[in-house]
Formats: structure tokens, C-alpha cells, sequence
């Protein structure tokens, strides 16, 4: 192996030697939810993320976004086929390894390019909606700062990685067409687009344009190394979360919630009246929560811990949700992305304590979502339903209102007051059992 193929045999070691390290982490975070069992009906969750991650169902709703949408994605995906052959020429020196496929390898270069530009205009077209026409969905107060960065900055990162794999070709098919032959550079491929790339080499000396192609093809692998770590900080990290959350997805009806284990247990034992009062005691002590609901991300579900770093934060959610259309703080997108920057800290906290979190005085509820935001939730599911890759922001909703009422007693009055009625009157409205049934004598 020489010297050339080494440094790229230590730069792919790196790469995906911090990927993986990132993904442990990503991991471990989930893991410090509450565990939900989730592997109930496995045929219909292989169908869902079949429909929904692979096939984008839900994401064609709104055909221009969808459409464009499934370009990129795409595009992008199988385009890094080609990065297994980079891989291979980068570590033995080969070009084009794959060459001796025939027609298949034409086809599929050819592929790749046309692939390659229509994600080009797609991203731009991205860029320009969210940018120069300002739809409202990506100019929300949930987006201010880095948020918006960090969109902006995957759509040039994505612009600069096809433009690169172009450009890399271009040069490559200049260095194949020499008539006299240059040192490995023989005839293979197909180059519908780059084809047209040439021009810009023209009056250029052999050697420099080979020192252009090989520089092009280190920024592409580079590139998409640094892409690859930095899907980590990045909402694209739902590029290969999608796959996952789409199959762990909750498979009950949308306006059917669940109930807490312990509580239901605890009634089906005043209901029975040939149970023993004091059996409750009884009850082993690891059936028995620690808290009602959810305070912090530990006491929610891994599941939710999924949704959360799974958030592309497009917005669909928050753009159809009723109380955010009539002014109210609530935004199902933030909802979201306050979960998983509470979960990132906590992670943080664990690393930097050798593997065990110590308390900081800050939750979830409170420090990042307010009362006010959740207590704004009509529960009508429309952010459920609306979103691409089955996240379920209303989840976490119900969970911090359990915690605010069954723990904290801290609904609001008109709340608190329909639950002393039901408890006291056996009804919402405020009077006295006996006249219950009073409305047949009217």
C-alpha cells in the first residue's frame, strides 16, 4: 500500500470511527427512556416503514415539497453507491473498479449524474422557499437562530457535494479522452451531464487537470465523511433514524391513549369487591412508579427519546396545529426539538461525569417546554397525523400534563374544578348528585 493509500485508509478510519462513536452515544441517550414494548405486529410495522421512511407516503401529502423532497433523497442516497467504489480505488490505487460491469456501470453513472443535477435544482429550489419567500412555516420564532443555520447550511452542503462529484467526473472524462492515454485513466463510464463540464478545462496542461480531478475526488470523500459526523448535531440526522422510528411507531389509533399501568391496577382493585383493601401494599415495589408522567426525558419512553432526534423539524406539525393558528405558544416542532436539546444536555452531563448523570436543576417541563405551551394541546392529533416520519409530539404532551396534575396538583382552575365535580358529584357540572336526574320531571 503506498503513502496515498494509507492517508486515505487513516482518513476513512477516523471518519467512521467518530460516526460510530456518535451513534453509540445516540444510542445510549434513547436508552435512558422508560421502556415501552413496541414488538407487537411486526409485519405491519415492516410495512409501515416500508410505506412511510422508504416509499415517502406521507410525504407527498403536499405534492411540491413531497416531490422534491424525494429527489433529494433520492438522489443523495443512491449517489453514495459510488462511494463503495471510492473506497475501493482510494485504498488500491485502482480506478473505477467497478468498470468491468459493462453497460450495468454506464447506466448507473449515468444515473448518478442525472440524479446528481436534478438534487442540485431541487436543494436550490429548498433554499429559495425557505429563504427568499419565507414560508411561514420555516420563519416560525421555534426557528430562530441555529436552527435556520443549520438548514441552510445541509442545503450548501449538499450543493457543494454533488457539484464536487460532477466536476470530478468532468475532469476524470478529460483525462479519459487524451488520445495518447494518460497513466490509469482508461475509457469507463457514461457522463450525461458532466460531459458538458468539459469546456472548463479546456487550455488546461494534463497535469494540472489530473491535480484538479484528484483534488475534486478528495473534497467528495471528505465532504462526505464530515457530512457523515455531522449528522450528529444536525436535524438530517433523521436520515437514518426515519427507518427505525417509522417501525417503532405507535400502531393504536391516533385519539386512543394510554393508561398508566399502576393507576389502572390500583382501580380494578376498588372495583372488585371481593378483593382485599389492603392488598395494595402488596403491589411489588418495581410496578409502582417513581413519578406520575414526565418531568425530564428520563421519565419518558425511549420511543419518545426516538421521536425526538428523529424531528426533521419541517414544520407540517406546527403549520396544522389549531392552537398555534390562533395565536397560542404551543408549536409542536418545538415541542420536539426542546425534547432532544434536553437530551443532548443530559447526555452531555453524563459524559462529562464518567457515565453518570448528576443532577443540574433543570427539567424539561419548565426550563424548556412551559405549562402554558402544553396546556394550549386541544389533543385533536393533527401534528400525529401530519407529520412524515411518525412522530408524536402529543405523547410528550399528555405525559407533562399527568406529571403537572397527578404529581403536582397544578392544572389549571377550570380543570381542577370539572375533577373536584366528577369526585364529588359523579359529574363535570357543579350539582348535587340527588338532582342528577331531575331533568326527566321538565
Amino acid at each position: 500500500m503506498g503513502l496515498v493509500n494509507l492517508i486515505f485508509a487513516i482518513i476513512l478510519i477516523f471518519g467512521f470511527g467518530f460516526f460510530t462513536i456518535n451513534i453509540r452515544k445516540i444510542i445510549r441517550n434513547i436508552k435512558l427512556g422508560q421502556d415501552v414494548n413496541r414488538s407487537d405486529n411486526p409485519s405491519l410495522r415492516w410495512k409501515n416503514m416500508a410505506m412511510i421512511a422508504l416509499g415517502q407516503s406521507k410525504m407527498v401529502k403536499r405534492p411540491i415539497a413531497g416531490f422534491l423532497h424525494i429527489i433529494v433523497y433520492v438522489g443523495f442516497i443512491i449517489i453514495n453507491i459510488e462511494l463503495l467504489e471510492i473506497i475501493v480505488d482510494g485504498l488500491f490505487g485502482t480506478h473505477r473498479v467497478f468498470s468491468g460491469l459493462g453497460s450495468l456501470y454506464n447506466f448507473l453513472i449515468g444515473s448518478f449524474e442525472i440524479l446528481a443535477i436534478l438534487v442540485i435544482v431541487s436543494v436550490m429550489i429548498f433554499f429559495i422557499r425557505r429563504n427568499i419567500i419565507k414560508l411561514n412555516r420555516f420563519i416560525h420564532n421555534d426557528l430562530k437562530g441555529w436552527p435556520t443555520r443549520d438548514a441552510n447550511l445541509i442545503l450548501y452542503f449538499e450543493i457543494v457535494l454533488m457539484s464536487l462529484f460532477l466536476l470530478m467526473n468532468a475532469a476524470d472524462l478529460h483525462l479519459q479522452n487524451i488520445p495518447e492515454g494518460f497513466e490509469h485513466y482508461s475509457k469507463a463510464g457514461v457522463f450525461p451531464i458532466s460531459q458538458f463540464l468539459l469546456p472548463l478545462f479546456d487550455g488546461l496542461s494534463t497535469n494540472l487537470v489530473f491535480i484538479l480531478e484528484r483534488t475534486f475526488w478528495w473534497l467528495h470523500i471528505i465532504g462526505i465523511l464530515i457530512f457523515l459526523n455531522y449528522l450528529y448535531f444536525s436535524k438530517h440526522l433523521h436520515i437514518l433514524l426515519a427507518f427505525p422510528n417509522t417501525y417503532f411507531a405507535n400502531l393504536n389509533p391516533e385519539g386512543q391513549f394510554d393508561n398508566l399501568e399502576s393507576v389502572t391496577k390500583e382501580v380494578k382493585l376498588m372495583m372488585d369487591p371481593n378483593a382485599d383493601p389492603f392488598a395494595a401494599a402488596s403491589v411489588e415495589e418495581n410496578a409502582i412508579p417513581s413519578k406520575f408522567g414526565a418531568s425530564d426525558v428520563q421519565d419518558l419512553n425511549w420511543v419518545q427519546l426516538l421521536n425526538a432526534y428523529t424531528c426533521t423539524e419541517c414544520g407540517r406539525c406546527t403549520s396544522v396545529c389549531p392552537a398555534n393558528q390562533t395565536g397560542k405558544k404551543l408549536s409542536p416542532r418545538k415541542i420536539m426539538m426542546d425534547t432532544r436539546d434536553r437530551l443532548v444536555e443530559v447526555g452531555n452531563n453524563i459524559d462529562k461525569n464518567k457515565g453518570v448523570f448528576i443532577p443540574d436543576n433543570v427539567t424539561l417541563l419548565n426550563n424548556y417546554i412551559s405549562a402554558e405551551e402544553i396546556w394550549a394541546c386541544t389533543s385533536c392529533n393533527a401534528c400525529v397525523e401530519e407529520c412524515p416520519v411518525n412522530i408524536n409530539p402529543l405523547s410528550i404532551i399528555i405525559d407533562l400534563r399527568r406529571y403537572l396534575v397527578m404529581e403536582q396538583s397544578a392544572a389549571p382552575m377550570p380543570l381542577n374544578n370539572m375533577m373536584s365535580n366528577i369526585e364529588n358529584n359523579g359529574a363535570p357540572w357543579q350539582y348535587n348528585q340527588q338532582d342528577r336526574l331531575n331533568w326527566k320531571h321538565e
